[in-house]
């Protein structure tokens, strides 16, 4: 994610910025990124500028993974903006076969 600036995004880049990322190294099916740092608004640990964020992807790169590597491999994806933009990061991460026995 060389890509990435060194600082933080202003805010109404990072939903864009996580799912460039999500998308570039998941290839996934399905992406919905939420922005919910509205919802922590005075939290202790949303006072650094990082926001909350829930992501439901559904890649077929997550066949044979358990949940743990399913969301390591998310956090990978996104990377750098962990450490930038991303405070808390809330994962739904699915197979094609798993988001149609859901639906």
């Amino acid at each position: 994610m060389s890509d990435v600036p060194a600082g933080p995004l202003p805010r109404e880049q990072r939903v864009a910025a996580i799912r460039d990322a999500i998308e570039s190294a998941l290839q996934p099916q399905s992406l919905d990124v939420q922005d919910e740092s509205h919802l922590h608004a005075g939290h202790a640990g949303a006072r650094d500028g990082r926001g909350h964020f829930r992501v439901t992807v559904v890649s077929t790169v997550f066949e044979g993974l358990a949940s743990l590597a399913r969301h390591r491999a998310v956090y990978a994806a996104v990377g750098r903006l962990m450490e930038t933009d991303i405070h808390a990061l809330s994962i739904d991460a699915r197979t094609p076969g798993e988001s149609a026995d859901a639906g």
